[in-house]
Formats: structure tokens, C-alpha cells, sequence
């Protein structure tokens, strides 16, 4: 038996389990298959009380704690028959079963109760933990959301998480978002029995529409007419509708967008959407730690759940607590932001940037965007992702929850980067609540932004500003450009010493960083981040932060694979560039695929793509 990550998004994961050359995808459904209800022919696993040969890949329900039952059934994979049973018992009570149920093969169910969460896991084999009392639990929201983080915290990252009972298709995607692989089949039987019609937008009763909105095979026999759904055509539409909403589950983890998923489902259930916000307030470090730092599809901010996801904090985070401003940078021009990223190019910030090199001194002014939901970005900070690839709807009306975020980070940004004097060349609209933050303005947007007279009116200010201080050079600039670019990426002390007697050779935004004619490492618009080179691998080195450890025997072929490493720096990240220590010596650089956490706990899967090896 063998379970691979293949691809993560937050806390889900698409992976591949392999039993007796049987194999699926997770997060999948276990379809309940017993003499009376039959499961469909396209499940892929199931779960049953039958002792039979399947080419399937299943889960026998035999004897158990908590059971009267004498029977025993085999299979590959085997639990106890009692999935669900009170979750307020003594903790006693639940303590008693962990003995008998370690005993199962590859299989356990584990109590849905903090208290007894390290007994249940310790010296504990199995590969699947299922929850006993989700369905009791899942009703109330914080104890469920602490418990499902607790769980997977201790379980790791190997280990696979049922929760029996609760798998609607509405609630798949935010389910997997918190780490559960498994769901059942047991929701859409109990919604046939009762006449109710599953959809990921929610579940409709039967008696309450006229016509199905619905094409897969049972509704496109019956064209539509819901009056002749009896219980195993409703049945067999909540298989299909099961079916259909985990593949786009996995989907969406495959492309990198589950939490534009989740935002879309938890808007039909107040629930769901309790959930989620309760997920994004109480564990950002566990959503954090699992959030890659880069990605290739644009974040879409279409709802004000937006505003929490985690690399929007991890952003902001990082802008006020690691990034450095350039020290020659004397005038901070603050600008709105435009439909295009990044915002250089763009037709208005183009429009921007042409007024600004076309004064005399133009590096002493330090360009930064006023924006939601990031809230504000220096220029140097664009090709950083998320600030590179984001789209949010555009009104001229801005949401009180928008404005105080935007406030509280201008504010505190301010207070730790100081300037001589402020241009502010924003719209009415965002003047309105950021004016009395800033210490005597001088406003040049009249009317749009990009009108004449506004532009004018920009180019005259920084004219007049930007001559009465000494010339800056364009060398200069780009150096501290760098360095705050390496602030954000590995925190204000390295990208000090990193960046000591360094050069920067090209044009924005490809640069490549020089010391001594040799490469430490480069900029791409791809990546927005410093990408290592093997000479800027062993100066980072020295600071002891975003390293990989191997064993002294294994030798480095391709990519770093998890069985290879002995230990790894905790604080890195899905898509940090990291170095690969061998005998405390450099010997590659590349781009993590797993945090340094998973590193640690993994047997299987790609590690860290190297770009460059000795």
C-alpha cells in the first residue's frame, strides 16, 4: 500500500492511492455498496460490509468497539462497523476504544474529541483516520474546525482523513481546502430517501421545482421532469452530482485556484461560510504554512472572504514586517492601480512612469500602489505574486471592510518607512479615507487620474520636489530596489548582507545580481522572486535560513525527492528558493514543491526542483 501527493493547494491534496495494484485519486468519494444499495459502476472505491472480490479499491466494515456485532468481514482495508457514535462521552469511553481499534488494519477511527487526539495517533500505522462523530460535530463550527486542524496537524501529511456522513457537493471543496481526502456516498442516499435533489449550489427538494437544471444521464431521460424522479433515479443523480463536484475539486487543487472554489460554494450556506471564516481568522499559520508562495493562475477577490486568504495576509505580513523601502527614496508618490498586471504595464502606469523619468531626478521618488485587497504595494514589490497576478471588481465604491484594511496598513506603513514629503495622486474616491493619515499632501489628481490636467499638474509637483536633492543614480536605485525585493523574500538581515558589494546588471524587470563577475542569482517577470544561482546559493548559506539537508550517502540526480532528506528549515515554503546541503556543503539550489514541515515527514514525492548542481 502506497499514498503519493502528486499536487497540494492549501491544506488539500490531489493524491494517488495505490492498494494491490488497485489505484485512485483522493480527495474521492467511498461509495457505500451493501446488498440493499448498490453503488454506482463508475465508483472508484467503496465502502461495504460484503466479504467480496472487487476490482475496486474497499473498505470492509467488521466487528468493533462499541459494536454488538459478531461478524467478521475481510478486506485490504478494514474498520469497525460503528462509524458514528456520541461524540459526548467520557473521555474515558473514548479512550478505551483506541486499543481495540489500533488493532484494525490500515484503518482507525479516532474520537472527535482534542482531548485524546496524541493517545489515538501514537505508535498508530494505520494509513486512513476516520472521524466517529463528524456528523454531531460538523453542527458545531469551531469545535469541528479546531478539531479537523488538530487532526491533520497530528496525523501529518502522509496520512489520509475520512469524515463519515457530512460530504455534500456543496461543501467538498471546502472540506478538502481544510485537509480531509475521504467523503461517503451516506448523504446522497439519505437525501434520496427524503426526496431531496443534491447540486454544489445547495440541495433542492423535489416538490419545490418544476424543472431539473440538471444534464447527467438520469435527468436527460426524463427531459427535465422532475414529477418522475422516484427514489433510485434522485439516488443515482446525487451519485453523478457527487461524482462531478470531486473532480472539480481535484481540479481545482490541480490548477492552483480550490480557494476561488471554496469562496463560490460557501456563499449558499451561511454554514459553510461560518466555517471558512472562522478557518481563515483562528488558523492562518496552518492554512500559511500549506499556501504556496507563488502561483500561475490570478487570484480572483470577488467576495470579502478575499481579503483573509492567507497569502493576502502572508503579503501583508511580510510588507510591513520584512520589506525595506529604498533609502535614497526622499518623496513617496501614492498611485490607485490599474486592471492590468503588473501595474508598469499598464496604459496608466506607463502614462506614470513617463511623467516620472522625464524629470530630472526621478529615483529620490518612491512609487507605491493604493489597492484592495493587498492594500498597498511598492513598485518593487509588483512581480511578486500575489501582487502580480490578482483581479478584483471595480466600482468607485469602496466596502467599509476595504477601507479599514487599507487605513491600518498605509498607517502602519508609514510609520516605519518615512519620507520628506508625500505626493498624493489618487482619485476622489480613496482621498476621502486615507487623507488625514498622511502628514501634509500634496494632491495632483484633478478629476481621473490620467486626465491632462492631472498629469500636469503630477509632473510639475515632482519637478519642483524632486530638484532639491542630489542626483540620485539609476545604479543606485536599482541596488536598493533589489535588496528591498530580498527584504520581502528572506527577511531584512539577510538581504543586508546578501546583497553586500553587489551589483545589478539589466533592465527591470530582469536583473541579475553581480558580485565579483560572478551571478548570485536573478529576477525574472516569471517569478518576481530572486532565483539562486549555485554562487548565491552558498552566500545564503551563511544565514542559516531555507536549507535542505540530504543524507551523506545519497546522491542528487534531477529533482530532490522526499526519501533523500534528513532535515530541512521549517520556514520554507511551497515555491522559496532553497539550497541543498551535503555535509554541511552547497551542492544545488532550486524551487521548493513541498514546505520544509512536509520535507521532514515525507516518504514519497517531488521535494524540490533543482535548477542548478554540482
Amino acid at each position: 500500500m502506497q499514498f503519493s501527493i502528486n499536487k497540494r493547494d492549501g491544506a488539500a491534496r490531489v493524491g494517488e492511492l495505490i492498494l494491490e495494484d488497485k489505484k485512485i485519486l483522493t480527495p474521492n468519494i467511498l461509495f457505500i455498496d451493501t446488498s440493499r444499495i448498490k453503488a454506482p459502476g463508475f465508483a472508484e472505491c467503496l465502502i461495504t460490509n460484503k466479504n467480496s472480490r472487487t476490482e475496486k479499491i474497499s473498505i470492509a466494515i467488521g466487528k468493533g468497539a462499541f459494536s454488538s456485532s459478531s461478524k467478521s468481514i475481510k478486506g485490504a482495508l478494514s474498520t469497525n462497523n460503528f462509524l458514528v457514535y456520541p461524540k459526548d462521552v467520557t473521555k474515558e469511553l473514548h479512550l478505551s476504544s483506541i486499543g481495540f481499534n489500533k488493532k484494525i488494519f490500515k484503518c482507525y477511527i479516532t474520537p472527535a474529541n482534542k482531548d485524546v487526539i496524541e493517545d489515538a495517533i501514537k505508535e498508530n500505522d494505520a494509513l486512513i483516520f476516520i472521524v466517529a462523530n463528524a456528523l454531531q460535530m460538523f453542527s458545531q463550527h469551531s469545535k469541528f474546525v479546531d478539531f479537523i486542524i488538530d487532526l491533520r496537524r497530528e496525523i501529518g501529511y502522509q496520512k489520509l482523513m475520512h469524515v463519515p456522513s457530512i460530504g455534500f457537493p456543496s461543501n467538498f471543496a471546502l472540506l478538502s481546502y481544510m485537509g480531509v481526502d475521504l467523503f461517503d456516498s451516506s448523504t446522497a442516499i439519505n437525501a434520496a430517501r427524503n426526496d431531496i435533489i443534491l447540486f454544489p449550489t445547495g440541495n433542492i427538494d423535489k416538490n419545490e421545482i418544476d424543472e431539473i437544471h440538471c444534464s447527467c444521464p438520469i435527468c436527460h431521460r426524463i427531459k427535465g421532469n422532475v414529477l418522475k424522479m422516484d427514489f433510485n433515479m434522485i439516488l443515482n443523480h446525487n451519485y453523478f452530482t457527487l461524482a462531478n463536484e470531486i473532480k472539480q475539486v481535484r481540479n481545482a487543487v490541480s490548477l492552483g485556484c480550490l480557494r476561488e472554489l471554496v469562496e463560490n460554494r460557501v456563499r449558499c450556506d451561511p454554514n459553510l461560510l461560518s466555517i471558512l471564516r472562522i478557518l481563515d481568522f483562528q488558523h492562518y499559520i496552518f492554512l500559511e504554512k500549506r499556501t504556496p508562495i507563488i502561483r500561475k493562475k490570478k487570484l480572483i477577490a470577488t467576495s470579502k472572504e478575499s481579503l483573509f486568504r492567507p497569502e493576502i495576509k502572508r503579503f501583508q505580513d511580510r510588507l510591513l514586517n520584512r520589506y525595506q523601502k529604498p533609502n535614497c527614496a526622499k518623496v513617496l508618490l501614492l498611485l490607485p492601480c490599474s486592471a492590468k498586471k503588473p501595474y508598469s504595464f499598464s496604459k496608466s502606469h506607463r502614462l506614470f512612469r513617463d511623467i516620472l523619468h522625464g524629470v530630472k531626478n526621478p529615483f529620490i521618488v518612491h512609487e507605491v500602489i493604493v489597492t484592495s485587497p493587498l492594500g498597498v504595494v511598492p513598485r518593487e514589490l509588483e512581480i511578486i505574486y500575489p501582487a502580480s497576478k490578482y483581479d478584483i471588481a471595480v466600482t468607485g465604491y469602496w466596502d467599509e471592510d476595504e477601507k479599514k484594511m487599507i487605513r491600518y496598513l498605509l498607517k502602519c506603513y508609514l510609520d516605519s518607512n518615512v519620507y520628506d514629503s508625500i505626493v498624493l495622486h489618487l482619485p476622489l474616491d480613496i482621498q476621502e479615507f486615507v487623507l488625514d493619515l498622511l502628514k501634509n499632501p500634496i494632491k495632483t489628481c484633478i478629476g481621473k487620474p490620467t486626465s491632462k490636467e492631472s498629469i500636469t499638474e503630477l509632473f510639475k509637483v515632482l519637478k519642483k520636489k524632486t530638484i532639491i536633492y542630489d542626483f540620485v543614480k539609476p545604479s543606485k536605485r536599482a541596488y536598493e530596489n533589489v535588496k528591498g525585493l530580498a527584504s520581502y523574500q528572506f527577511g531584512k538581515e539577510i538581504a543586508e548582507k546578501f546583497l553586500i558589494d553587489c551589483s545589478i546588471k539589466g533592465k527591470y524587470p530582469y536583473q541579475k545580481i553581480m558580485y565579483n563577475n560572478k551571478q548570485l542569482g536573478m529576477i525574472t517577470l516569471n517569478r518576481g522572486l530572486i532565483s539562486l544561482t549555485l554562487e548565491g546559493g552558498k552566500r545564503l548559506a551563511e544565514y542559516g535560513k531555507y536549507w535542505v539537508e540530504i543524507y551523506d550517502d545519497f546522491e542528487l540526480k534531477g529533482s530532490l525527492f522526499a526519501p533523500g532528506i534528513k532535515d530541512s528549515d521549517e520556514s520554507i515554503r511551497i515555491g522559496d528558493e532553497v539550497i541543498i546541503l551535503k555535509n554541511i556543503k552547497v551542492c544545488a539550489v532550486g524551487v521548493a514543491q513541498m514546505n520544509g514541515e512536509e520535507m521532514r515527514e515525507s516518504l514519497h514525492g517531488e521535494a524540490v526542483k533543482i535548477r542548478h548542481r554540482i
